[in-house]
This record gives C-alpha cells, structure tokens and sequence, in this order.
C-alpha cells in the first residue's frame, strides 16, 4: 500500500502557523516580489529578462529552502510536497534557462494531471488513493471515500484545463493572481462543497 510519506524521520508536530507560514510563504512572496518587479527588465550576461523570469529564479531556491526546513522540523513530507518541489525547479528552471515564463505557467497544469491521473489510476482498480494519504484528516466510510475520490479527480482535472486556458488566454499578471489566488481558492470551496459528503458518509458516531 502506498504511504502519505517517504520514510524520512519520525513525524514531529510543530506549530500550525508556522507549517502554514512555511508551506504558503514562498508562493505568497513570489506574488509580491511579482508586483514589484514585473515592469522591469534585467540585463545578465547580454541577457535581458524580464520581472516574471527574475522572480522565478528566486522563487526556486525559496521554495527549496522553506520545504527542507518544514523537512527538518517535521521529520518527514508528503509524496504530494516533494513532487511540487520537484516540478518548481524543473519547470522554474527551464523557463529560468531558456527565458521563457510559459514552462513555469504550465506546472500547475501537469500537477493537477498528475494527481488526477493517480487517483484516476486508483479508481480504475477499485481502490481510493486519495484514502491512504487522507484517512487521518477525514474519517468515512469507504462508500464516502470513493465518492470523494471521484469527485476530486475530475476537480483537479478540471483545474490543469482553467490553467492552460488562463495563462494560454490572458495576462501573465491575470496568471499570477490566478495562480495565487484562484487555484488555492477553489481547492477550498471544493472540500466546503463536499460538507454534505462529509455528513452522510462520516464514520463519527452520531449521537
């Protein structure tokens, strides 16, 4: 069976502020240093690149050092984390090398795939992978688990397809705040949505 997280270390508690601090930090400071920088121009070794490519070549390095710091403290990180990570300094890197923004623009599209298409996987086999890594948060019934499964594959499905067609249509601005906002936004509506699911199918005695 698949495990939330790599073998590491021992799961270690810290503050929730602090784990929220280290996990939206990074994206929340290349929004802001976005802002300041993105009408400017950079010229390095001959090179001009613009605000959004100067951003994103210190966002990587951020990103790296706020994830191995949640690491060190707790001891562990999910596969989810570390596969994020891993697609930021793929794709901030190569739209880094070559000085295109598109590469970075298109990472949140193959994330979304990438977990649809496990869970979608999942579903193929009968079997709720969104369970194993979730069944701590949430307690349902495995009826609720597939449910929501389901439910959250064709979400994230449905959010690499709004990615492609924001930043493919509008703005690198509109992108951004899409990115910053909208993307995380929707996540949250998704799982208030699903309250019902949540009633119906939870494994908690009902008194």
């Amino acid at each position: 069976m698949l495990e939330d997280t790599a073998p590491m270390a021992a799961h270690r508690e810290i503050s929730p502020l602090l784990k929220t601090g280290l996990e939206l930090g990074p994206v929340l400071g290349f929004f802001v240093a976005y802002l300041w920088l993105k009408d400017r121009v950079f010229t390095i070794g001959g090179t001009e690149y613009d605000g959004f490519i100067i951003v994103t070549a210190g966002f990587i390095p951020v990103m790296l050092a706020a994830t191995g710091l949640l690491w060190w403290l707790t001891g562990h990180l999910s596969r989810m984390q570390v596969l994020t990570v891993v697609l930021i300094v793929i794709f901030g890197g190569l739209s880094v090398w070559l000085n295109d923004e598109r590469f970075f623009k298109m990472k949140p599209t193959l994330i979304y795939l990438i977990f649809g298409g496990i869970l979608g996987i999942g579903l193929l086999r009968g079997q709720s992978y969104l369970r194993v890594v979730m069944e701590g948060m949430i307690p349902l019934n495995p009826e609720g688990w597939m449910k929501l499964t389901r439910r959250l594959c064709a979400f994230f499905f449905t959010l690499a397809v709004l990615n492609e067609i924001v930043w493919r249509s509008m703005s690198t601005e509109t992108w951004v705040y899409f990115k910053t906002f909208g993307l995380t936004a929707a996540l949250f509506l998704f799982f208030m949505s699903q309250s019902a699911l949540f009633r119906d199918h939870s494994l908690e005695e009902k008194g």
